[in-house]
Formats: C-alpha cells, sequence, structure tokens
C-alpha cells in the first residue's frame, strides 16, 4: 500500500502480506481523536489494556471530545461543533485517519501498511479519528490523508475505538513478525 501526502485519493488496499512484516518501522506517535458520550468502565478497562499492549510499540494519546458540546438539538450545530473541536486536536504535520463506513475496506496486513508507510510520510504523529453519532464535519474529513472504514456497518463511537485500538494491536504484531495475528 502506498500512500501519498499530497493526494487524497484512496490508497490501493490489495497486499495480502503487509510489506512491513519483521522489518524496522519508524513508530510515530498515535493519537486516537473519539467524539461520544462518557465511556462506560467496562470499555475504559479494555481501553487501558490495549493502551497498555500498545505503549510497546508507540506512544498512544487517546483524546476524548465530548459529543453536542453546545447542547443542541440541531444536528447541524452539533456536526458543526464536533467538526472544530476535532480540528483544535490536530496539527499540520498529523497524518490524519478517519475512520467513516464510507471510508476504504482494508483487513488487519493492510493496517499494518498504513502505519508503516505513515511512518515514511515525513508526519510527526499519526491521528486516528473516530466521529460522533451523525459523523465526521467537513473539516476533518477534507484534513483527511486517508479515509477507512472498520465495518460496512455503522458502530457506536466506543465499540470503534475497541475494534480500532485491536486492529492496531494486531498491526503492530504484524510488522514485528509476531504470532499474535496467526
Amino acid at each position: 500500500m502506498e500512500i501519498s501526502c499530497t493526494s487524497k485519493s484512496p490508497p490501493p488496499f490489495s497486499a495480502k502480506i503487509s510489506k512491513y512484516s519483521g522489518q524496522a518501522v519508524r513508530a510515530l506517535p498515535l493519537r486516537i481523536l473519539t467524539v461520544g458520550k462518557k465511556r462506560s468502565p467496562g470499555i475504559q478497562l479494555v481501553v487501558e489494556e490495549f493502551n497498555e499492549k500498545l505503549s510497546h510499540y508507540c506512544n498512544i494519546h487517546d483524546i476524548h471530545i465530548k459529543s453536542n458540546p453546545r447542547n443542541t438539538s440541531n444536528v447541524n450545530a452539533q456536526i458543526e461543533a464536533e467538526d472544530m473541536n476535532m480540528m483544535q486536536q490536530i496539527r499540520p504535520e498529523d497524518w490524519v485517519v478517519v475512520l467513516d463506513e464510507h471510508g476504504v475496506d482494508i483487513g488487519s496486513e493492510q493496517m499494518a501498511d498504513l502505519i508503516g508507510d505513515a511512518g515514511i510520510t515525513g508526519s510527526a504523529r499519526l491521528s486516528f479519528c473516530i466521529g460522533g453519532p451523525y459523523g465526521h464535519g467537513p473539516q476533518v474529513r477534507e484534513r483527511a490523508d486517508v479515509t477507512i472504514r472498520l465495518s460496512s456497518m455503522v458502530l457506536n463511537h466506543q465499540i470503534a475505538l475497541i475494534v480500532l485500538l485491536e486492529q492496531l494491536y494486531r498491526a503492530w504484531t504484524i510488522i514485528k513478525g509476531q504470532k499474535y495475528h496467526h
């Protein structure tokens, strides 16, 4: 999978084996930006478990962005406020991956490739964005370097976070040639 810093077109996710398996990869710090309500205690325990596992491979920061910060019934105003709050967390030097049900469908090996490719873009950080109940706003969508989906089904932000964390951990074990994946 090749990722271009200047192209917004989806990268070709076709490889069945990661090109980075067993290779040295520049470990960009990871940030996961999630819009949503307060996490349940059970979800938080799983998040902490995966953050601990991932910390052996890279620095990881989990950023929670409050859903509907203006407490409005206007959906467009809610999306706009969440969009603005997420954009405040994204730096110009970030490689931004937006999770969206309409994104490119990738497998675990392609997630490993995405992590490896992001390390050679010159970016300082890899930021994954999980939207709120109505999805991402236009600024975040435009800022995305790549848009992927975890499932063709819509996932609650807490479930999407768990699936993403597990896939990031799986990707790192693929890159390192460890046995977690198979």
